[in-house]
């Protein structure tokens, strides 16, 4: 899911921190000056006619959501005068229904996407409307929450096509563990991945009716399958990832930051065939779930108390995780164990963010869209769709950090409205994990991304893509989980999407190498 985030991802990460807010756009500021008087809570705001807007966003509807949009319509009604319709698609459909909705021309009004999901497929195809002029004329707040250098590394052929939703430059990546069962088995703090593995045999050979280890099965957070998770952590030294016209496939993918695309079916990377082999060993020894392509989201074995590890996005435990955990077993308890190179300048990154909120063309209220977000974007408008009402669903910790009272709302500002300047660190997380998401917000703790700024412009390989993604869906999940036999599939899956992948790739690099001789 990488829901963030992840989940993701992710792919899924809370904080505020001044560093971004200095980082501000002061291109950004002028747009608040010259923005229309029909901005939400602007002084003398003008009353607009009524309308619903639609919008399609990806979990599940938390049990209070419809007394928060009661809220919400209240506080809009003597100015933008916006009503919501929200549609929750749930994550294991949310590709196929997103792609449908766009490509029937359903009237819908905003979208989530994500890199991840198909946001460059859906920008070649045409979906998506320019952001640029709305922004300016009724965004002022969407504008001047988001630093510049955001701005600058997540617009599409030099347009903003979808507003990001993020409040960092590196996303967290952690696995949850079953703190008790580790204490319990007397085993140390896990400080490697090792440690995590010996962690795991224990938990199957000690401790009965838990699943020692379960990733993501389900292709659209492949990112977060066993293997392909790997990717993140300090021993991948030549700097791994996946290129930006596959962004969660391992199968083209830079390294080195060389400005170079490689490509698996060419020649196979020793670090990677390794991962895929080990997760291999996994699922046969029992320590990988043996239904872990069928599980549609990982946080529910971990809510049931089933599993002792599962991978995440975002540093911590999420407290709503933890709380289903403790309800089944009060002295059960997960633990966050990053694994990421927190020396400075280590990990790379290319500050592009995990989701965006579209406006599809078809929307016949593109204006009102983007002042409802603007609202949205707006403090107390902002804590009230993020965190619920106020007393009821949450607490204020301050000025800038939270607590969820009850289960009547989950966080999921990701999908809409998320942000670094109004966003609140949830107050229940360690002091380890909010320092962590202050490293995540400083992008002087990382090394920029030669490819910083590069969008990849899919058009004169769509149809590749659409058949290369298609064919990826039968393989890679079982293959970066350790469920099919890595020689025998891995040479089915080369046979069929070799030359769809060697199309992509050298139109990738072309696009590149433009992109590199013009910085």
């Amino acid at each position: 899911m990488n829901r963030t985030k992840w989940t993701g991802t992710a792919l899924t990460m809370v904080m505020l921190t001044s560093v971004l807010v200095a980082c501000t756009s002061k291109n950004a500021e002028p747009a608040a000056t010259n923005a229309p008087s029909s901005t939400a809570n602007a002084v003398g705001a003008k009353k607009l006619d009524p309308v619903t807007l639609k919008i399609m966003v990806p979990g599940d509807r938390p049990k209070d959501f419809d007394a928060v949009i009661q809220e919400a319509e209240k506080r809009m009604a003597d100015s933008i005068n916006v009503k919501l319709d929200v549609v929750f698609v749930p994550w294991a459909d949310l590709a196929q229904k997103t792609q449908v909705t766009l490509s029937s021309g359903e009237n819908i009004d905003l979208i989530f996407d994500a890199p991840w999901l198909h946001l460059t497929q859906q920008i070649a195809a045409g979906s998506y409307e320019p952001l640029d002029d709305l922004l300016k004329q009724y965004g002022p707040n969407i504008l001047k929450n988001r630093p510049q250098q955001m701005w600058d590394a997540n617009k599409f052929d030099g347009k903003i096509m979808g507003i990001p939703n993020g409040n960092s430059f590196v996303q967290g990546r952690v696995y949850y563990v079953r703190k008790d069962l580790r204490e319990q088995l007397g085993i140390a703090p896990i400080k490697s991945y090792d440690d995590l593995i010996k962690f795991a045999y224990a938990v199957k050979e000690k401790v009965p009716n838990i699943t020692p280890l379960v990733p993501a099965g389900q292709d659209v957070n492949k990112g977060l399958s066993e293997g392909a998770f790997r990717h993140y952590w300090a021993d991948n030294k030549e700097n791994i990832q996946p290129s930006p016209a596959l962004s969660e496939s391992l199968t083209l993918f830079t390294r080195n930051n060389d400005g170079k695309v490689y490509n698996l079916f060419d020649e196979m990377d020793p670090m990677v065939w390794s991962w895929i082999q080990n997760a291999r060993k996994l699922y046969q020894d029992k320590i990988i779930s043996p239904d872990v392509l069928a599980i549609k989201d990982v946080m529910e074995p971990a809510k049931q108390g089933k599993a002792a590890i599962i991978t995440s996005n975002d540093f911590g435990v999420k407290d709503d995780i933890q709380k289903a955990l403790k309800s089944g077993n009060s002295k059960a308890e997960f633990e966050a164990v990053t694994l990421m190179n927190l020396n400075k300048g280590a990990v790379l990154t290319n500050s592009l963010q995990y989701n965006f909120i579209s406006v599809p063309v078809v929307s016949k209220h593109k204006d009102r869209a983007i002042q409802f977000l603007d609202w949205a974007n707006q403090k107390d408008n902002y804590d009230l769709l993020v965190y619920g009402v106020k007393d009821k669903n949450w607490e204020a910790v301050g000025d800038d950090q939270y607590t969820f009272k009850g289960d009547g709302y989950t966080w999921f500002p990701y999908v809409w409205i998320w942000n670094p300047t109004t966003d609140r660190q949830d107050a229940s997380q360690n002091e380890e994990t909010k320092k962590l998401n202050k490293w995540t917000a400083d992008a002087s703790n990382f090394t920029i991304d030669k490819l910083s700024g590069f969008t990849f412009n899919n058009a004169p390989v769509s149809n590749e893509i659409s058949q290369y993604t298609s064919i990826e869906a039968k393989y890679y999940s079982a293959l970066f989980n350790g469920v099919v036999d890595p020689d025998a599939y891995w040479a089915k899956f080369k046979a069929e999407a070799a030359p769809l992948a060697k199309k992509i790739q050298l139109e990738e690099q072309k696009q590149i190498d433009a992109f590199l001789a013009k910085k």
